[in-house]
């Protein structure tokens, strides 16, 4: 029993050890997203292309407004309304899809971008810069010099 409380500390010990030499050679990183995001070219570009798309289907809605307001029977109003309402539901799908495919783009850009920071400052881990309160190291900016330098 004496032998094996003795092989547990030396074991815990060891442990202690090794990861507080792992601690020193490397640490957290700690990215701001919103920053990141804000200087980097694609992903303004790929905003631009959603509001752009959004405001196609305002455009769209305007128009049918005024086309509505010009019918003259309520049998007439109502199929306008059915195929006005079905043409917006492919629009809006159409909008989602291409929202969610450039929110994709965009962030697999950054992540990239971050995992090669990752690499080559040999960080242990990224987190968001509103998790850390004490510490780590700001890589936001070296983030935003890798996708600048047209890599990604």
């Amino acid at each position: 029993m004496k032998k094996f409380k003795l092989a547990a500390i030396l074991m815990a010990a060891g442990l202690f050890f090794s990861f507080g030499n792992q601690a020193e050679a490397a640490g957290v990183g700690y990215i701001n997203y919103q920053k990141v995001q804000d200087n980097f070219a694609f992903a303004q570009q790929a905003i631009k292309d959603i509001d752009a798309k959004a405001l196609e289907m305002q455009q769209y809605m305007v128009d049918k407004e005024k086309q509505y307001k010009s019918l003259d029977t309520p049998l007439k109003k109502q199929n306008f309304e059915q195929q006005t309402a079905r043409e917006f539901k492919l629009k809006e799908d159409a909008y989602m899809k291409l929202k969610v495919q450039k929110e994709e783009e965009v962030y697999n850009k950054i992540q990239a971008a971050t995992k090669q920071v990752l690499v080559e400052q040999k960080l242990d881990a990224i987190v968001d810069y509103r998790v850390i309160f004490v510490g780590g190291v700001d890589i936001s900016d070296l983030v935003i010099q890798k996708l600048k330098s047209g890599q990604f």
